[in-house]
């Protein structure tokens, strides 16, 4: 079960909650940073990071899906942007407020950062999702260590 709470004392988030709490015994997963590449490792959307962000999106839901999981059950997101310019991290946000990880809403933090992880790249996610039951244990190719 997941609880979104927006404090009342604070300023009222637009389209996110202040904190998710998740009960524990529920599975979570952590996502690596979805990042704007198609399957063929380019960059989708070279210069536009709107472009990007729908991209970045897009494998984000691949990620959970991999995993029983969706964007509706994301708890947790850090929206990084390449950009120190307000407008360009709003036009990002609401890429983010469009998609489903809206519909938590869950908690966020956007950033604007000097430089991500691949050239030519703007736009990068990482999320907490819970993993609702049914979902997959484990799936092809994962690694396991510990």
């Amino acid at each position: 079960m997941i609880q979104r709470v927006t404090v009342p004392t604070l300023f009222p988030p637009p389209t996110y909650s202040h904190v998710s709490v998740v009960e524990a015994g529920t599975r979570l997963a952590f996502l690596a940073g979805a990042v704007p590449l198609d399957a063929d490792g380019n960059v989708v959307g070279a210069g536009d990071p709107v472009r990007q962000a729908e991209q970045v999106i897009a494998n984000l839901r691949e990620q959970l899906r991999a995993v029983g999981s969706d964007l509706e059950h994301v708890v947790a997101t850090d929206v990084y942007v390449v950009s120190g310019e307000p407008a360009t991290l709003s036009a990002v946000w609401d890429v983010v407020e469009a998609s489903a990880l809206s519909t938590g809403p869950h908690s966020s933090t956007l950033l604007g950062v000097a430089c991500l992880g691949y050239t030519g790249q703007l736009v990068e996610i990482t999320a907490t999702a819970v993993v609702p039951e049914g979902g997959p244990a484990r799936e092809s190719g994962e690694h396991r260590s510990g």
